[in-house]
């Protein structure tokens, strides 16, 4: 249960658009993907911080740590509906775009306007979407055969498929996500204040235009 009564502790101009395990999944994940990412960049050599194996055993344990999130992400949203928001549509996804590479400099009102039933944009369904089609199983897919390398021999996988490629297909899913997060935090600068999407994703309350 959330503890914030939407019905009594609402103002005018503002919306409970997040609910209490929704903020913590979202912040839980964050730090767990970015400690990920400093890890695994470690491992490939890119840097030194913490050495190989010390990299190694938080890689390692984030990951883990972060597929049990997962879990109990999964069977909240299929309880709660949630998973609702994430469905793709294509209306408003010209308009997205044409805002976010051309109107939002030009001072062009937002096409999309949130609201507790559609919380993501056109935009966003997709690049959700592309996060749990195409990097999620790229960069768990190659670490757990990375992770369980000595079974190979057993399962009959090194006769068609060799360690190199895997740190290749881990490698490119690190660069993927990487690339995803840096999209992902700039995007949360382009509300009507510079931290306003920051604010609501701790607070839970996100201000309503005067004009949605």
């Amino acid at each position: 249960m959330d503890a914030v009564n939407p019905n009594v502790d609402a103002k005018p101009g503002r919306i409970y658009l997040y609910k209490r395990y929704e903020r913590f999944w979202h912040w839980s994940q964050a730090l767990l993907v970015l400690t990920m990412l400093a890890t695994g960049f470690e491992i490939h050599g890119s840097y030194q911080l913490l050495g190989f194996e010390p990299a190694v055993r938080l890689h390692t344990l984030a990951a883990w740590a972060l597929l049990t999130l997962w879990a109990f992400t999964i069977f909240w949203q299929f309880t709660t509906g949630e998973w609702r928001q994430y469905l793709p549509t294509h209306k408003k996804v010209v308009a997205m775009a044409v805002y976010y590479s051309w109107g939002m400099f030009r001072g062009a009102p937002h096409p999309f306007h949130k609201t507790v039933q559609k919380k993501h944009n056109p935009l966003q369904r997709l690049a959700y979407l592309a996060l749990l089609a195409m990097i999620s199983p790229l960069i768990w897919g190659s670490g757990l055969l990375y992770l369980f390398r000595a079974v190979w021999p057993e399962l009959g996988i090194d006769r068609w498929l060799t360690l190199e490629w895997v740190a290749w297909a881990h490698t490119a899913g690190a660069f993927l996500m990487l690339a995803f997060v840096v999209v992902h935090v700039y995007l949360t600068t382009t509300g009507h204040t510079l931290t306003a999407h920051i604010k609501a994703m701790i607070t839970g309350w996100d201000e309503v235009p005067e004009d949605a």
